[in-house]
């Protein structure tokens, strides 16, 4: 049997599969456009150099028909995607116990999201896709692990009167910090998210803040208008939507035929 280097144009494109044969067709590199390159200088070095970009041959010649075309495996980006929301989900609900260290939380859970996110083999845009995906799950968590008091607060709170206490005390770093109390309706004691330097010279006096019902988080002195937030949100929304959106278009983008280097190649 003849090898590919003795093999004429004809003979090439005869073997390919008839879907390959149509879509080269479709590109522009049917057989006769292959006739002319193959007549040209070093042709059939450049013929060859054309199937094999398209069908994203091997080493030794043989087509990788799961390559076809630069198509991606759907899983290891879907994966991705997966760890990923993942993460952030666990991340964001530690909040509820552990406050802004659920910032440390995210950091550890990326280590896998970053691992998973150089598994897949490159592809279109594979590589921009792997640092939007990591920088927007940075984002999400550490934004996120910020704010979600607040977003709650936002969402779930109850807006009522308490009455300033008086302050706790706490040594931290060699400096005396002072923290805010306030005492809800119900009597019991809680500090307050973000502190008022002054709240030592207000003991006693009332006060309007927005309490979770549940308990999960501490209240927060002011009004829900008073509670900001909003612009991180949308931030974190957008991370969201890039977490989700990213991994599709690299799949969407890898199968996509090579065009551009097989074209190249022929003119």
């Amino acid at each position: 049997m003849a090898s590919d280097d003795e093999r004429s144009v004809d003979e090439l494109f005869a073997d390919l599969p008839e879907k390959w044969q149509r879509t080269l067709e479709e590109a522009g590199l049917g057989l006769p456009e292959l006739r002319r390159v193959a007549a040209g200088p070093d042709g059939m070095r450049r013929v060859r150099t054309i199937l094999a970009e398209f069908s994203g041959s091997a080493p030794g010649g043989r087509p990788k028909r799961a390559e076809y075309g630069g198509a991606v495996p759907v899983w290891p980006w879907a994966r991705l995607f997966l760890v990923a929301a993942v993460s952030a989900v666990v991340c964001l609900g530690s909040s509820l116990f552990i406050g802004t260290a659920a910032a440390f939380v995210g950091l550890l859970l990326g280590l896998p999201v970053f691992w998973v996110a150089f598994k897949p083999r490159d592809s279109r845009g594979a590589a921009a896709v792997r640092y939007v995906t990591a920088a927007a799950y940075l984002v999400l968590v550490l934004v996120g692990s910020y704010f979600a008091n607040t977003w709650y607060l936002r969402l779930r709170g109850e807006e009522q009167t308490v009455t300033i206490a008086a302050p706790a005390h706490q040594w931290t770093h060699g400096t005396r910090e002072t923290y805010c109390r306030v005492r809800l309706s119900d009597g019991s004691l809680h500090e307050v998210t973000d502190n008022k330097d002054d709240c030592a010279d207000h003991v006693g006096r009332t006060a309007p803040a927005v309490v979770d019902p549940a308990g999960h988080y501490e209240p927060a002195l002011g009004t829900k208008s008073d509670l900001g937030g909003l612009l991180e949100g949308y931030v974190c929304l957008g991370a969201a939507a890039v977490l989700v959106l990213a991994p599709a278009t690299a799949v969407v983008l890898g199968r996509r035929p090579r065009y551009a280097r097989v074209i190249g190649a022929a003119g």
